[in-house]
């Protein structure tokens, strides 16, 4: 084992926990949306309105960059090693 895979794999546990943890400390989406066509409620919402400055989406984003991290640490640590190989 290279000392490459060692940190990638480091790397990719760590990045791999940051995500489990963060999917777990976002709230559930209601799935409420046929409820409020059929009574008439409304989807405007001091939380809708502010979406991208909220907690939830600060944590939404920092989720998503860090899937794509994982994604990219993940095709690195396969396809580097076939490279230097040979």
């Amino acid at each position: 084992m290279s000392v490459l895979e060692i940190v990638g794999g480091a790397v990719l546990l760590l990045v791999g926990v940051l995500v489990i943890i963060l999917c777990l400390a976002q709230e559930q989406k209601s799935q409420d949306s046929m409820t409020a066509a059929l009574t008439g409620g409304s989807a405007d919402s001091f939380y809708g309105k502010n979406e991208g400055r909220s907690k939830e989406a600060i944590l939404a984003k920092i989720t998503r960059t860090l899937g794509i991290i994982l994604f990219i640490v993940t095709l690195a640590l396969n396809i580097v090693p076939l490279f230097i190989n040979k």
